[in-house]
């Protein structure tokens, strides 16, 4: 199924209810009421746009999987879910924020796990291992192995994940979104150079934000 419209069909849900329920305070009053729920549905539709995007066409690329600013940059020795040393790049969505998720480096999707989890403020550490999570395990052309986390916030309470086990992707593609603010963690093999500093913006599709060996 194709996920570039630009709004995307999670949003329906959403933005239809708001619009008619708009309609009917127009016709039945009070107008202040329309008019509050006239924004609100622009607001809600605006959070589900879904803009195109230029991919650098650097092969080793590694390019920002979401919308947002980046909270944390970190090596690790081994994690939970990485056997081995890593890179992990954390970006923060607000609420104001393009949500649509974007595949940071191409290969092919190994794995999906979910964990249900809590909600505690996505830009907090321990939002990594307690929050929902859904981790999704690429093994890239060349045989690296990265991850990228979508983490639920304390607002975002639904993850959504269009990729299957065993599909081959290509950087930049679409692969989900979270609804209203949450993080993305990238875990990249330790020889990869970062490309960016704790508090850059960066632009799912469109940013580099490190570079494979």
């Amino acid at each position: 199924m194709s996920h570039d419209r630009y709004i995307v069909r999670q949003g329906l849900p959403f933005i239809l209810p708001l619009g008619i329920l708009t309609g009917i305070f127009f016709i039945t009053g009070p107008v202040w009421v329309a008019v509050l729920f006239l924004l609100f549905t622009f607001f809600v539709t605006w959070f589900f746009r879904n803009p195109q995007r230029i991919t650098p066409d650097d092969e080793k690329a590694v390019i920002s999987p979401a919308d947002g600013k980046i909270i944390k940059i970190e090596e690790i020795p081994d994690s939970d879910i990485l056997k081995g040393p890593s890179k992990v790049i954390s970006v923060f969505m607000n609420v104001f924020n393009v949500h649509v998720n974007r595949i940071p480096y191409s290969g092919t999707v190994d794995a999906i796990r979910y964990d249900k989890g809590k909600f505690f403020s996505a830009n907090l550490d321990k939002a990594s291992k307690l929050n929902e999570r859904n981790m999704v395990f690429i093994t890239s052309d060349d045989g690296r192995q990265f991850l990228t986390v979508q983490i639920a916030g304390l607002i975002a309470r639904r993850i959504v994940c269009w990729l299957e086990e065993g599909t081959h992707v290509e950087k930049g593609d679409r692969f989900g979104l979270i609804r209203f603010g949450s993080r993305l963690d990238v875990y990249l093999p330790a020889d990869s150079t970062i490309a960016v500093r704790i508090g850059d913006k960066v632009r799912a599709g469109e940013t580099t934000i490190g570079w494979m060996k």
